[in-house]
């Protein structure tokens, strides 16, 4: 389990990174369309976007409910509705880190 886990849905971006840095196996979904992933991304995010087939496309990247999943998109709106939605269905280790408006670490551009 991790020390995440509780009824908050929402963890800060340093919390984030923080657990990101140190723990590999975390996954990090970026729900926003194609085009604005390939724009700049967190480093090792998987898109999914939330305007497709969300749920389905889930559910195949990580069949694992209880694994430890951090959301992003780029303001924390794209990602609140993704965590309720994957909460909804039991995903039960979700959490919103916000946008990538206010990421300040590593991303894919250089």
């Amino acid at each position: 389990m991790s020390n995440y886990q509780s009824s908050s849905v929402n963890l800060s971006q340093d919390q984030a990174y923080n657990q990101i840095k140190n723990d590999p196996s975390i996954l990090v979904i970026d729900v926003r369309s194609k085009e604005e992933f390939d724009d700049a991304h967190i480093i090792g995010s998987i898109n999914v976007d939330i305007y497709g087939e969300f749920l389905q496309d889930i559910q195949q990247v990580c069949p694992n409910q209880d694994h430890l999943i951090f959301i992003v998109c780029a303001s924390g709106s794209r990602a609140s509705s993704a965590v309720s939605m994957m909460r909804k269905i039991g995903y039960t280790n979700v959490f919103n880190i916000g946008g990538m408006g206010s990421w300040k670490y590593e991303t894919n551009i250089q």
